[in-house]
């Protein structure tokens, strides 16, 4: 709840603090032309921004905490309902990401720890350092001149259907894929030279059973925290990715809403993604304890 609290005093104060009148860049848009100023003092009237700080802040948490998120300045819709609308599109691209990232980098990391020093670790490794040294922007736009305009396999941008999903998410998946890679190569080193590794190889197991079974899964503990700590870079990286592709989520909706001072939308915006924040931090709390049994509701050793 302090997570959210700060997040939400953050956020409005960095918007009061913006330069520009939002009421001036709304009624820009929406008329075309420069507003008068009785319009704009009406507008701020409307909108209760003639109001101090404190007070606007105060009546915007109290409205949250009934359900009541406001409502946009632009489209005069319902903040709730447009995060309703975009968040399904974000959430599909997260979730793609993420099965993309791991489905590259377990095994990859698995196979440079098993093979340290060799041709196959070699090349997880420069993988994994191209995947974290690249834009998200240039991949984007690589994968939108080679996959869709040369070899016209997937769409260019928009969404839709499985095809549309594709490039955005290995877009945004490859440089998670790295961060993760090269953690599984580190723990699994570890974990391979401990005790119990050596006495489930003296006990004669196959070496897929000692690597799969008994290393691999103390080795995704401290993976787990690292995958839960990248969903800041999947909602980070969204903003970016959903941008090159003409994609609708929270990303593109949160990039309008500041060019056009929407400030009702980025306040609500921004609270939602800290809420998906606190909501992973406790599905990675209880993904430890079922990775490691001695792990206490605190997250230490028992």
């Amino acid at each position: 709840m302090l997570v959210l609290v700060g997040v939400s005093v953050l956020t409005f104060s960095m918007t009061a603090l913006t330069p520009g009148d939002p009421a001036v860049a709304v009624l820009v848009e929406q008329t075309g032309h420069q507003p008068s100023e009785e319009a704009v003092a009406a507008f701020r009237a409307q909108h209760g921004l003639n109001e101090p700080f404190p007070i606007r802040y105060a009546d915007w948490a109290t409205d949250v905490l009934g359900g009541d998120l406001g409502q946009s300045y632009s489209s005069e819709q319902t903040v709730a309902s447009m995060l309703v609308q975009r968040l399904p599109n974000t959430i599909e691209l997260a979730a793609a990401s993420m099965v993309i990232a791991i489905a590259i980098a377990v095994p990859a990391g698995v196979a440079s720890a098993v093979n340290p020093g060799g041709r196959i670790d070699y090349a997880a490794q420069f993988g994994a350092l191209v995947g974290v040294s690249m834009p998200n922007f240039w991949l984007g736009y690589l994968l939108i001149i080679v996959a869709a305009l040369w070899l016209d396999l997937f769409p260019v941008a928009g969404s839709g259907g499985l095809d549309h999903l594709v490039l955005p998410a290995v877009t945004l998946g490859s440089g998670m894929s790295a961060v993760i890679a090269r953690l599984v190569r580190t723990t699994m080193l570890d974990v391979l030279d401990a005790p119990y590794i050596r006495t489930a190889r003296s006990k004669g197991l196959r070496e897929r059973i000692v690597v799969y079974k008994h290393a691999l899964r103390n080795a995704l503990v401290p993976v787990v925290t690292i995958a839960g700590l990248q969903l800041s870079y999947v909602l980070n990286g969204a903003v970016v990715v959903e941008a090159v592709f003409q994609r609708p989520g929270l990303g593109t909706l949160l990039v309008d809403a500041i060019f056009a001072r929407d400030y009702p939308v980025i306040q609500g915006a921004t609270l939602l993604v800290g809420v998906i924040f606190v909501l992973t931090n406790l599905a990675v709390d209880l993904t430890y304890r079922y990775l490691d049994p001695r792990i206490d509701r605190r997250g230490e050793p028992a």
